[in-house]
């Protein structure tokens, strides 16, 4: 076991992390389980399996029925959700302190003795194809997807975490039984909790549930990303405005410069004093949304820009946000990285404030980093970050020869200025 305040590690009987902090402030527990397997994890025939594993853990176990899982929730005013990325699947039950032993039950049990009943497969397969098809209508968030698979193509991060209607099809119980078998192993499982709870008591619990779990062999290794691809595509679509993302390889998770990047992305298009929005939106009135975001995985990342604007105007907003984009190393000061640096800061004490946030965060560090960093750690590494750090990583990853481009929307090649046609 290892301490730091109010923050403890455990290790449970098979391997299996858990990661505890009390906040003596709540009246409730966030507890998370992590697991190892993501859209990256699939193969290419069984694409969207851990999306569709996520939807079956919640469709009945050896001793409830769906609804009865939903009933024992509701009852006692919790929340039980998950989520699938590219990188992993969690499941987490959100509840009052003293009912943390119902969710501790529900949890274990939808996450070891799920049955995916026959008729429960074939109805979820509808509703995941018709959210497959309800996510191409919905072009501000497709696009990004759009756009990875422009990078990526169909490996890696370009992955799709829905998967297609036709994998989706192919997918049945025991492919499902399968999936699990291989890589919901303890090897690969992190649990987090965060709220007012005995740190000692809920391990005792966890581990009389998940610390049975059979270790079994270590879960094959996650292939490698493809190089990011310096490409250009574009999706027609009927839709009201045209949307594009623009941008260059980021860095991955655990990269040291990471907090220097966040900096860099929060002056860039990061909130409505960034120059981006500054630029686009407020002096020149091109776009309604606009902004710049980060992504970070095991082993690449991604730096880009999202606008969503009228097709008559995507060829000028797109040379703009390229020539922003082209200023970043040399157009830095002290004042711009100050003030970014204060925003950080305020948004993270502000984030975490909830314990789902402190359940998320506490997880992710140990995935990505393997260790846990106070508050006051992250809080000192952003402040000392310079002006020569930002513009270091600046040069680093900026460079007109690794940008990627995707545009989705009623326009053509035509509509997209030759100088922005700069992609191989």
């Amino acid at each position: 076991m290892a301490e730091n305040n109010s923050f403890r590690k455990f290790t449970l009987d098979n391997g299996i992390r858990l990661l505890t902090e009390r906040m003596e402030h709540v009246r409730s527990v966030t507890l998370g389980i992590w697991v190892n397997a993501g859209a990256r994890d699939e193969t290419a025939a069984l694409n969207g399996i851990s999306h569709f594993l996520e939807h079956m853990h919640f469709k009945g176990t050896r001793t409830r029925t769906a609804v009865e899982i939903a009933n024992a929730i509701d009852a006692v005013g919790g929340e039980l959700n998950a989520f699938t990325s590219r990188e992993g699947t969690t499941y987490y039950v959100k509840i009052l302190d003293t009912r943390l032993d119902i969710g501790i039950d529900i949890l274990s049990d939808i996450l070891l003795h799920s049955t995916y009943p026959e008729a429960e497969i074939e109805k979820e397969r509808d509703i995941i194809i018709d959210e497959i098809r309800m996510s191409e209508d919905t072009p501000d968030d497709y696009v990004h997807d759009l756009f990875n698979k422009t990078i990526w193509g169909d490996d890696g991060p370009g992955r799709s975490v829905l998967g297609s209607p036709e994998t989706v099809g192919a997918i049945g119980r025991a492919e499902l039984a399968a999936f699990v078998g291989e890589r919901y192993r303890p090897h690969g499982i992190v649990i987090s909790a965060a709220g007012r709870f005995d740190p000692d008591a809920l391990a005792s619990r966890l581990n009389a549930c998940f610390g049975r779990m059979e270790a079994g062999p270590q879960p094959p290794a996650r292939p490698p990303s493809s190089p990011f691809g310096n490409r250009f595509s574009l999706t027609r679509k009927d839709t009201a405005e045209a949307h594009i993302c623009i941008g260059v390889e980021g860095i991955r998770a655990d990269d040291p410069d990471r907090y220097a990047l966040s900096v860099l992305n929060t002056i860039f298009g990061n909130g409505t004093s960034s120059r981006l929005f500054q630029e686009i939106r407020e002096r020149r009135g091109l776009a309604y949304s606009v902004y710049s975001y980060l992504s970070a995985y095991c082993d690449t990342g991604l730096f880009g820009v999202y606008a969503g604007v009228d097709p008559r105007k995507a060829a000028e907003v797109s040379r703009l946000v390229l020539a922003e984009f082209a200023r970043l190393p040399e157009n830095m000061d002290s004042a711009s990285v100050s003030l970014a640096k204060e925003q950080l800061k305020g948004n993270l004490i502000l984030g975490l404030e909830s314990t789902s946030s402190r359940m998320n965060q506490m997880a992710r560090n140990e995935i990505y980093l393997g260790r846990h960093f106070t508050l006051e750690d992250i809080l000192e590494r952003i402040e000392a970050v310079t002006v020569d750090n930002v513009r270091l990583v600046a040069e680093r990853l900026v460079r007109p020869d690794r940008l990627a481009m995707t545009v989705l929307g009623p326009v053509t090649d035509s509509d997209i200025a030759p100088e922005v046609m700069t992609f191989k």
